[in-house]
């Protein structure tokens, strides 16, 4: 698609903000008006349409697909979005480990521990940890603790939470990148341990490597688009 406008521009819409292009505001892909919570995100998005060039290359637009996404589909029912998170707490990467006497299992618990404790703390839960492939479910109280987490948080926190628990498979990681120090390069690498330690161990394979950097970019820019969905200036 060539490009079909000349300026872009941000404008005050109750209640939050929207992006113009030639004065003309943005409905989402689900024909919506594409109304976000802050200034800062909608200059994010905005800063999206002024980058492209001649011809539109929709693979530009991360911030925008993630913001239909929350306006689209989770607005108008949360609960699907919330039940596969909690989904994944059932199945969480950081909880299923190697045995005990595998050398890796070390590294997991150097690596996962401190992030799977900082977590039980945060939320006043307690997560099973499992050695081997079967699987055990998590306590209620611990599902129900994060289903009252998840209650909290809204549909563009919900968007950037679902992309990142995905690509991490664990909400544990998911979570702890919504916070505002968050380290995203050493979440990113504890969700991919596996990953880096036969990597170390055989060596590198480019196509597996350039897809992990892919699905990285992915990562942060959700991180990033969650940060700027609750930035303190409106």
């Amino acid at each position: 698609m060539k490009r079909f406008y000349r300026e872009v521009s941000c404008a005050p819409a109750d209640p939050g903000w929207r992006v113009l292009l030639d004065g003309r505001p943005i409905r989402t892909q689900g024909g919506r008006p594409q109304v976000v919570p802050t200034r800062a995100l909608a200059e994010a998005m905005a800063a999206e349409w002024a980058e492209q060039g001649e011809t539109i290359d929709t693979a530009g637009f991360v911030l925008r697909d993630l913001a239909d996404y929350a306006i689209d589909v989770i607005a108008p029912d949360p609960a699907p979005v919330r039940a596969t998170l909690l989904g994944f707490a059932q199945t969480d990467t950081l909880c299923y480990r190697a045995y005990p006497d595998e050398p890796f299992a070390a590294r997991q618990q150097a690596d996962w521990d401190p992030l799977v404790m900082a977590a039980e703390t945060r939320f006043d839960v307690q997560f099973v940890r499992v050695a081997g492939v079967i699987h055990r479910p998590q306590p209620p109280a611990t599902i129900d603790r994060l289903r009252a987490r998840l209650d909290q948080i809204d549909p563009f926190g919900l968007a950037a939470l679902h992309t990142l628990t995905s690509l991490a498979a664990s909400l544990i990681i998911g979570l702890t990148a919504l916070e505002p120090a968050a380290d995203l390069a050493a979440l990113w690498d504890a969700a991919h341990l596996e990953e880096l330690w036969q990597a170390e161990l055989w060596g590198k394979e480019p196509e597996a490597e350039a897809r992990r950097g892919r699905r990285r970019d992915a990562f942060f820019a959700a991180a990033r688009f969650a940060g700027l969905a609750c930035s303190a200036e409106p």
